[in-house]
């Protein structure tokens, strides 16, 4: 192993060399970290959930490290309207609490009720997952 002072071969300074030492993969992220300072945690249900019950909009960003998604517009089966979504999972419980979802229409902002219709719909997908994932 190279020297870190000796290293002309460096272009910066030490703490470069000792980044590269300490870079890793991918998979580090899939990992447990010893900081507690980074969390990267989703419930899986949730997720699973919110990617089948809005399948019908065309996904725009995923973030699965994060928790969000952002679709683009789509109309759901057997309406006329045309909605997208952002929704957010911020925390890795089976809660609605962990569950952020904002509609949006190309006519303006969308009512309450639907809103809360849509995220009964995925946590209730979530707990049918969880409850066929146990049964394995």
């Amino acid at each position: 192993m190279p020297d870190p002072t000796q290293a002309s071969h460096l272009s910066g300074t030490n703490n470069d060399w000792e980044y590269r030492q300490k870079s890793s993969t991918v998979w580090d992220l899939f990992s447990n970290s010893d900081d507690p300072n980074v969390k990267l945690e989703v419930n899986k249900y949730i997720w699973n959930a919110t990617l089948d019950v809005l399948d019908f909009l065309p996904i725009q960003t995923v973030d699965p490290f994060s928790g969000l998604i952002v679709t683009g517009y789509g109309t759901p089966p057997g309406g006329g309207r045309a909605y997208r979504a952002t929704v957010h999972i911020t925390d890795p419980a089976l809660d609605a609490r962990s569950l952020k979802v904002s509609l949006e229409s190309k006519g303006g902002a969308v009512s309450p009720d639907t809103v809360r219709a849509v995220e009964d719909a995925i946590l209730t997908r979530a707990r049918q997952l969880r409850i066929a994932d146990s049964k394995l």
